[in-house]
């Protein structure tokens, strides 16, 4: 009998220590506050992101009395396997996918207006889906547009869209981005993460920043509130789990996190809108419901500063620099336990450091992607390189074509890697927006997200 009590009590101060350590949690997170004269503007990547993402924040929204608009960045056009799942026939028509896009348009309408939004509270740009990072990184100033997987279109070919036949380039995706915001003055912009494991995802928080840094000046700058969705097999616990809460996923331990409780007439109405992307669901039953949950997460990756420095051979000393700094980026949230990836600017070269818990190998390959904004020219004719380094070396693109003799260096110290790339070959950028691509899992998700880099005059 005695023991029985002793393992009772142990488990009740095994319960009662997860619970004041999940309160402590809580704690550090600041609360997202929705007040009457917000303008609340919510991109979402697909249709059904912006129920799965900010049910509960267009609620709280609408209930104060703001002014909410929905932006669907895509159709969702590109999904076959829920295609095959919901029409339950196997097609390869343009015209199918097309439709499947509509569908989910109509979706989108009907879960929006559920939770009390109008029609013309939402509004589709209808880019193509699985496509808008290529067009990031590929598709700008005289090219042949961008070609859709599957509806095959170059062209957004939907009639309701914003900009009905605008090409699959990146100026037109900036355009309207920057058009939407223009129109409707939001101070708060709920967006996806640039650390989501979807490409649309984290495109779509690019162009959003991309569009920001032209209109300054123009308007007062929002703030942002990034949500992830795709995060590997995160959130544990699939289904709806009323009585659970989103907590981060392990690997964006750099992020700043806000979140929005739910009352319990919120979560319902959030799991019950849910419910309208029927062509989704029946894929995977239980995956959409998993985000009704007691909370809304959204956190944001700092901005790493970049000071300019001076030193006479910088590949020489940049071993000792690195390790001098070590502090700083750790604050900044940049160092994992076992790998890291760190920037610094040395007279006119951007450093980068890549730190493995292994030695790097080199048959496997790691991309680069830097892409330059500056404030004294068009980002449509700014470079976007990818340096993709292997066995054979470092080879430099920019967009579709390769650079040579762009005096983009490697060197090695021990498992350390490290990569130098002349600023000029970035256009001399006053930003870069950066994400590292190893083809290991040796590395974090924060690690692997897109950054914004700001180098300090």
């Amino acid at each position: 009998m005695k023991i029985k009590i002793f393992v009772a009590c142990l488990f009740m101060l095994l319960a009662l220590s997860f619970h004041c350590e999940a309160e402590v949690d809580r704690a550090a997170y600041n609360p997202v506050i929705i007040n009457p004269d917000d303008r609340v503007l919510i991109f979402a990547p697909h249709p059904d992101d912006e129920a799965i993402g900010t049910s509960g924040v267009i609620q709280r929204a609408l209930a104060a009395g703001s002014k909410v608009r929905v932006v669907c960045y895509t159709n969702g056009d590109n999904n076959e396997f829920a295609f095959i799942i919901y029409e339950k026939r196997l097609t390869f028509r343009k015209m199918e996918f097309i439709h499947m896009g509509e569908v989910r348009r109509q979706e989108t309408l009907n879960a929006m207006g559920f939770l009390g939004l109008k029609p013309s509270d939402v509004v589709f740009l209808g880019y193509p889906d699985f496509g808008t990072m290529e067009i990031l990184t590929k598709y700008w100033g005289k090219t042949v547009p961008f070609r859709s997987y599957l509806t095959r279109s170059t062209h957004v070919p939907y009639e309701q869209a914003l900009s009905y036949g605008a090409p699959y380039v990146g100026e037109s995706i900036l355009k309207d981005i920057k058009s939407v915001i223009f129109d409707f003055k939001p101070n708060k912009i709920f967006v996806s993460h640039p650390g989501d494991g979807n490409r649309d995802h984290r495109a779509l928080y690019l162009f959003l920043q991309v569009a920001l840094w032209d209109m300054d000046g123009a308007i007062k700058r929002p703030e942002i509130f990034p949500y992830i969705i795709h995060a590997g097999d995160w959130p544990k616990r699939r289904g709806y789990h009323p009585e659970l809460m989103l907590t981060p996923p392990e690997d964006f331990k750099g992020s700043l996190w806000q979140e929005l409780l739910l009352s319990g007439g919120e979560l319902q109405k959030k799991n019950a809108a849910i419910g309208f992307y029927k062509s989704q669901i029946e894929c995977d039953p239980p995956y959409l419901f998993t985000f009704a949950r007691k909370n809304e997460l959204f956190g944001d990756l700092p901005v790493v500063e970049l000071q300019r420095q001076h030193k006479t051979n910088p590949l020489r000393r940049i071993k000792e620099f690195f390790v001098y700094n070590r502090l700083i980026w750790q604050d900044l949230g940049f160092m994992g336990s076992a790998s890291s990836l760190e920037y610094a600017v040395f007279d006119d070269d951007l450093l980068i450091q890549i730190d493995p818990k292994d030695s790097v190998n080199k048959e496997f390959g790691i991309s680069i992607f830097l892409l330059g904004y500056s404030k004294q020219e068009n980002f449509a004719k700014m470079p976007k390189i990818r340096v993709v380094i292997d066995k054979s070396g470092i080879r430099v693109r920019d967009k579709k074509e390769i650079l040579v003799s762009t005096g983009a260096e490697i060197s090695y110290y021990g498992k350390q890697l490290f990569v130098k790339i002349p600023l000029s070959v970035l256009g001399n950028p006053d930003y870069i927006l950066s994400c590292f691509m190893p083809q290991s899992n040796e590395f974090s998700l924060s690690d692997m997200s897109w950054r914004v880099l700001h180098i300090s005059k």
